[in-house]
């Protein structure tokens, strides 16, 4: 796939494209099903899939107060994209210049200068150009003149409710990876840096591999959860990108210890001791709570209680279960 962040960035002659445009963030079921479609819609017109979206939430720049915290970093999403199958993703950057543009310029520079759009898929909500003045009936008409078409795409439903990241980060926030994982079509993941810590784990018999603080992606809510550990090695060597490891995951602060002052992201490797991956980047991938964060009296009840997370983790990860 290629990536373009600017669209000076995109060759000339680049079109004819199906362009979709949106947030993406999570890149869930509802924005895979107008990945989808604007891939049937590209085949049918010998055009490239592109998609367009932005370096940031628009609302941080135009509603700080109201913009939530982002399901998936840009990179994250690239690649999420890449994997839905659209040909190239121009991410754009949202700042006051972007925020100036009116509609009709948004259009001329982006949808047909850049990207030779012969249709363009929105969703009903979209709203672009300068105080948000554009609207798809907008689109429409500078479309009519500009010669592309455009889909409103129909929300996707599930439960009674549109599919949506807020749906998505509200179930993350309370623990629940299954039910977000039904709605993104994967299980959430985690992304970072393996970063020495205090070693605690070692100590206790299960040696965790740490995140480093401020990884990429939503972190959910305190507790363990069985998931997997996928390593994509480092710039000096190392393991293999597509080594798996099934692994227990901590979230939370230890509250046993009452010395870790912020969140931090842990996993153990079920049955490995000698891994390392200091320095390596790694997906944390999760996909079910065993239990929330519990603050214990004593080391005793904490291996213990451990023994059977680890136990309660193999089992999770069983295929079929």
């Amino acid at each position: 796939m290629k990536v373009f962040f600017d669209p000076a960035e995109v060759p000339a002659g680049f079109g004819p494209s199906v362009v979709a445009i949106g947030k993406f963030d999570g890149v869930h079921s509802g924005h895979r099903a107008v990945i989808d479609r604007a891939r049937v819609t590209a085949t049918d017109a010998a055009a490239s899939v592109v998609a367009v979206t932005f370096d940031r939430n628009p609302l941080s720049l135009l509603h700080p107060e109201l913009c939530p915290e982002s399901l998936v970093s840009v990179d994250q999403k690239i690649a999420l994209l890449a994997d839905a199958g659209v040909d190239a993703t121009l991410v754009l950057r949202f700042d006051e210049a972007f925020a100036a543009l009116t509609a009709e310029e948004f259009a001329q520079l982006v949808l047909v200068d850049a990207l030779g759009a012969v249709c363009v898929m929105v969703g009903d909500d979209f709203r672009f150009g300068r105080g948000g003045a554009g609207n798809p009936a907008v689109l429409t008409e500078l479309g009519a003149r500009a010669g592309f078409t455009v889909d409103v795409v129909s929300d996707v439903q599930g439960g009674g409710r549109r599919v949506s990241s807020t749906w998505v980060r509200e179930l993350l926030a309370d623990g629940n990876v299954e039910g977000a994982a039904r709605l993104l079509g994967r299980p959430h993941a985690i992304r970072g840096e393996i970063v020495h810590g205090l070693k605690r784990g070692r100590e206790l018999g299960f040696p965790t591999a740490n995140l480093e603080v401020g990884p990429e992606g939503f972190v959910p809510a305190d507790g363990v959860y069985a998931g997997w550990l996928i390593d994509e090695g480092s710039d000096a060597g190392g393991l293999s990108a597509a080594t798996r490891y099934p692994a227990a995951i901590s979230i939370g602060t230890n509250p046993t210890f009452d010395d870790v002052p912020v969140r931090q992201v842990e996993a153990y490797v079920l049955d490995e001791t000698e891994l390392d991956l200091y320095g390596h980047t790694v997906h944390v991938q999760l996909v079910k709570r065993i239990r929330g964060m519990v603050k214990f009296e004593g080391i005793e009840a904490l291996i213990e209680t451990m023994r059977g997370d680890v136990e309660s983790v193999r089992v999770a990860l069983q295929p079929g279960r």
